[in-house]
């Protein structure tokens, strides 16, 4: 990186769900005196520490940690909204002199910070309750024809039959007075930072049985205690929370509409699909700016040393050596 550029520097570790990602991450922070930054969109989610694979209390207390739960299940995050805290933090982080290390799955929040965002505003809680309401009534494929009436250029962009996409569109809409298509003609600019960009990309029949592992030891640290305690707050099926891997099979086990080996079989095999788009995502979009480093990994693994090279890489980064 060129000695002139007066931008801090940032890492992020990024990769499909099992692939490893907090583990590297909390040897790399360890390493560089770094703060680890949530960058997965179910882990700022207070009631899920189990079903998502937060770090456990042990390791937030080896390096300090931030945006782990810091959401309640009951408001829906997103991108736009997670920026604006992983710019805080990270800021914090600087402060302390301490290196941000931005960690999880979720590529578009990647891109918002490297690459910018559609600037689009809260529609706040009315709008919301509408569209939900209208999906649950008349269905998304009218909702979907009433959407472009009002708003063509964003229905033209979305399929009739995703849920959604459909209500967020037309929650937009009906709570800014504009449709999301223009709104995302405005965009926020890439953060003013430097990214190294470390992408994780196991194999697959590697990520099989680690997600297998993953969810037998949920099922052990109380995973469907969790599912019972977010059941207990009728939130409605819609919200992302409701929707993390293993809470609808675990719901359905609570109700005693799977046995508990079907609704593992099934968390297994959804997850393992996410982990394929994850993949198919990272694989067609640049994480970083074309002027940054991004560095391949194809497995690190508890038994597998931090690869010295690639600790001597970030710290050249940090320190702006070519």
């Amino acid at each position: 990186m060129a000695s002139h550029d007066s931008r801090p520097p940032a890492l992020i570790v990024a990769g499909p769900t099992a692939s490893g990602k907090s583990l590297l991450a909390l040897t790399i922070a360890r390493r560089i005196s770094g703060t680890i930054i949530n960058a997965d969109s179910m882990q700022v989610y207070r009631e899920l520490r189990v079903l998502t694979a937060r770090p456990s209390p042990e390791d937030e207390a080896l390096v300090p940690h931030a945006l782990y739960g810091v959401r309640p299940a009951s408001e829906a995050g997103n991108a736009a909204w997670w920026r604006g805290e992983a710019l805080a933090s990270m800021q914090t982080a600087r402060d302390q002199g301490r290196i941000p290390i931005l960690t999880g799955g979720t590529g578009l929040y990647f891109t918002a910070l490297t690459q910018g965002l559609a600037d689009v505003p809260d529609p706040g809680p009315e709008a919301r309750a509408e569209a939900r309401r209208l999906l649950a009534e008349i269905g998304p494929e009218a909702l979907h024809a009433g959407l472009a009436k009002v708003d063509p250029a964003t229905a033209a962009r979305i399929k009739p039959n995703d849920r959604q996409r459909v209500a967020r569109a037309w929650e937009v809409w009906r709570g800014t007075g504009m449709g999301l298509a223009a709104w995302q003609r405005r965009t926020l600019p890439p953060a003013p930072w430097r990214f190294f960009a470390i992408r994780l990309d196991p194999s697959r029949e590697d990520l099989r049985a680690a997600i297998a592992t993953r969810f037998a030891a949920m099922l052990t640290a109380g995973a469907i205690e969790e599912v019972r305690a977010l059941l207990a707050q009728d939130l409605d099926p819609a919200l992302p929370a409701m929707r993390a891997h293993g809470a609808p099979e675990l719901s359905a086990y609570l109700r005693e509409a799977l046995s508990l080996e079907e609704a593992g079989r099934r968390t297994e095999l959804v997850t393992g699909q996410y982990t394929k788009r994850q993949a198919t995502w990272f694989r067609h979009h640049d994480l970083a700016a074309p002027a940054d480093t991004e560095i391949l990994l194809t497995r690190f693994t508890q038994e597998k040393q931090l690869p010295e090279r690639l600790m001597q890489r970030i710290i050249a980064f940090i320190q702006q050596r070519d």
